[in-house]
């Protein structure tokens, strides 16, 4: 740190008018030698700069908040044994980076995050341990085709009297207009296919809007609570998640759900309101999961971080943090793919057919 410089080499002319006038100025010399103290003083113990601290304290915000413990059977006493002694004031920002992402790898949940200047931590095994399942190439080529409908986010084509819609990612908003012009599209066709294959999620309020168009009647799809405390049972109480059908034009007929492992967050959610929707089929593979909703927060040393702090499970009470079951379980073969075949797609229009 570049130190202030003081000149001390006062002319005895600053004297010549009074005796105060000498005493004013060794009195701010003195006070700036006292303040630069201080600030040697403060910055010598930054908290911000304490790699114990910012350990500590981002173990304590988990372990009071973190909503997955018991379910993942996850020991946080025990993590803390592993990962403290590794924490040390000569290592760097880059070693205590790694210290604390690992520290968070070990809760195995897409919704952690540990957010730096130079890097973000994140595990992604809740898709990359499984086949992809899904090849955008083949669904725009062979199946959109050169003329579909780019209504919002929804890309959406009439392939044998079915209605094929892929959406993206719910990261992108859906507005009451383009639903009323999806219904519209979908009436008189034999059902509509909504492919969220590989869409890692958004806003669930995008999730809930398109349930919405597709809901005959109201109906329950789960149950949440958030995590209120440090103990293992501090949770709110449950809480009623349920679809109510939206105030504009209603589709009510069959529904295939496409979806894969890289379905996660919001999509894992909507997978979840389609399964419980009544004339609703899943098709494809398994969820990623990401059930809880997760809250954000940021270090003393101004690192950012995310974990989920509640839970949701089905009408049957089964948690849905590791992901959403299929009724139909399809892959996507490797000889179809060669030859611009989605195997996954063609077994939903087979539904139809």
């Amino acid at each position: 740190m570049t130190q202030p410089i003081i000149d001390c080499r006062l002319p005895i002319t600053d004297c010549r008018f009074s005796i105060s006038g000498c005493r004013l100025s060794f009195l701010l010399i003195g006070l700036a030698f006292f303040f630069y103290s201080c600030e040697k003083l403060f910055l010598a113990d930054d908290p911000a700069r304490d790699p114990l601290s910012n350990f500590e304290y981002l173990w304590q915000e988990a372990n009071n908040k973190y909503s997955y413990f018991e379910y993942k059977s996850v020991d946080w006493e025990a993590v803390y044994d592993t990962y403290q002694p590794l924490v040390h004031d000569a290592m760097s920002d880059r070693e205590l980076f790694d210290v604390l992402a690992d520290m968070l790898f070990e809760l195995k949940d897409g919704h952690v995050n540990l957010t730096s200047s130079f890097d973000r931590s994140r595990n992604w095994d809740w898709f990359l341990d499984y086949p992809p399942n899904f090849n955008e190439n083949i669904v725009y080529r062979q199946y959109l085709g050169s003329d579909y409908l780019i209504t919002g986010p929804l890309h959406n084509q009439v392939i044998d009297s079915v209605l094929y819609v892929y959406y993206s990612s719910f990261a992108d908003a859906i507005s009451s207009d383009h639903l009323d012009k999806l219904v519209d599209r979908a009436t008189g066709l034999k059902g509509v296919i909504i492919d969220i294959r590989s869409n890692g999620g958004g806003s669930s309020g995008n999730a809930y809007a398109l349930a919405s168009a597709l809901a005959g009647q109201s109906y329950t799809y789960g149950y949440s609570r958030i995590k209120n405390g440090p103990g293992k049972d501090d949770f709110s109480p449950w809480r009623r998640l349920s679809i109510t059908p939206r105030s504009g034009r209603l589709f009510t007929g069959q529904v295939v759900l496409l979806c894969n492992r890289a379905s996660y967050s919001a999509s894992n959610l909507f997978a979840q309101m389609m399964k419980s929707r009544p004339r609703s089929i899943l098709l494809g593979d398994q969820t990623g999961g990401g059930g809880g909703i997760p809250a954000f927060g940021e270090l003393p040393n101004g690192w950012t971080y995310r974990f989920s702090v509640t839970q949701t499970v089905n009408p049957e009470g089964d948690h849905i943090e590791s992901g959403v079951p299929v009724d139909i379980a399809v892959d996507l073969d490797p000889g179809d793919e060669a030859a611009g075949v989605d195997t996954m797609l063609e077994a939903a229009l087979d539904v139809f057919r």
